[in-house]
């Protein structure tokens, strides 16, 4: 099937960041996202349309466009809304496609102007995309223009060779393609870690494979992510001064390589959540 690109080619960078975003405290646990989220299209809402509604009624109620409705239920297609109908609503904008037979994300990529690692992990990390949920819409404005230069600091004192890389790769053992969300820098057990940019912790603590994890949240809607620590000196809540000594290179966790590094990530807040970025073109 050919992609379905006509009058809806979303651009995903034009999206309006949250700006200064610091979750109270209490909710860090619920910001500590897993990689692989449920799927778009399993988290779809069901709305039956009542007297006096239209499709514009609709969408603004769920902050959406129009078109992401009517795109999603073809019985909407007319632009009407009959009383009674049920429809579905999803938690964004965007559109549900048959991926081609054969594709892969960077395919999708190609077609839509949406990262591949996005499309990958907004849709459940399945590893051959099916039906396919692509977020954006078409923007009548310009994105905002920052002044944004990168992260002040580096995680290291030192900068340090590059094990793993962001994006997909090989893993060694298995051959099995994957993504990775950050990455891996070498360094020796106990080397200090710092934080690359001043911020509010906003984690602190064990978290599945990441080990011994510490957020950090920073202006702009950005955070960083240090993991597989061996030790951790601060607080949630705590404010913290890029370069100052947050914890210390370790193994904890479910590491991807056996030498000891730091698994670091760059994360930029969107409606679909915390995703992540390669960390190379943050650091100076």
């Amino acid at each position: 099937m050919e992609l379905l690109r006509a009058k809806f080619i979303p651009v995903f960078t034009c999206i309006l960041f949250l700006t200064g975003l610091i979750l109270p405290v209490a909710s860090r646990e619920k910001q500590i996202e897993s990689v692989c989220q449920t799927p778009v299209l399993s988290r779809l809402q069901r709305h039956r349309v009542s007297s006096g509604e239209t499709l514009e009624t609709i969408a603004r109620q769920y902050n959406l466009i129009p078109e992401t409705l009517t795109r999603l239920n073809p019985s909407l297609s007319r632009g009407s809304a009959p009383v009674g109908r049920e429809i579905l609503i999803p938690p964004f904008n965007g559109i549900r496609i048959q991926a081609p037979r054969g594709s892969t994300w960077q395919d999708l990529e190609k077609a839509y102007g949406v990262r591949a690692d996005i499309l990958f992990e907004i849709n459940g990390c399945e590893r051959t995309p099916t039906t396919v949920f692509i977020p954006g819409v078409n923007w009548s404005s310009a994105p905002k223009e920052e002044n944004y230069t990168g992260l002040t600091g580096y995680p290291l004192r030192e900068v340090g060779r590059i094990i793993i890389p962001y994006g997909w790769y090989d893993e060694p053992l298995t051959s099995e393609r994957r993504f990775h969300s950050g990455i891996d820098i070498l360094a020796d057990s106990g080397t200090p870690v710092l934080a690359a940019e001043s911020g509010v912790v906003a984690f602190v603590g064990q978290q599945g494979n990441y080990g011994n994890l510490i957020v950090i949240n920073h202006s702009g809607g950005r955070q960083t992510r240090y993991a597989h620590l061996s030790q951790v000196n601060l607080q949630p809540g705590q404010q913290v001064q890029g370069g100052s000594i947050i914890g210390a290179v370790g193994m904890t966790g479910k590491p991807d390589i056996a030498a000891p590094h730091l698994h670091f990530e760059v994360r930029h807040s969107s409606p679909q959540g915390w995703v992540a970025q390669d960390p190379e073109i943050h650091l100076r």
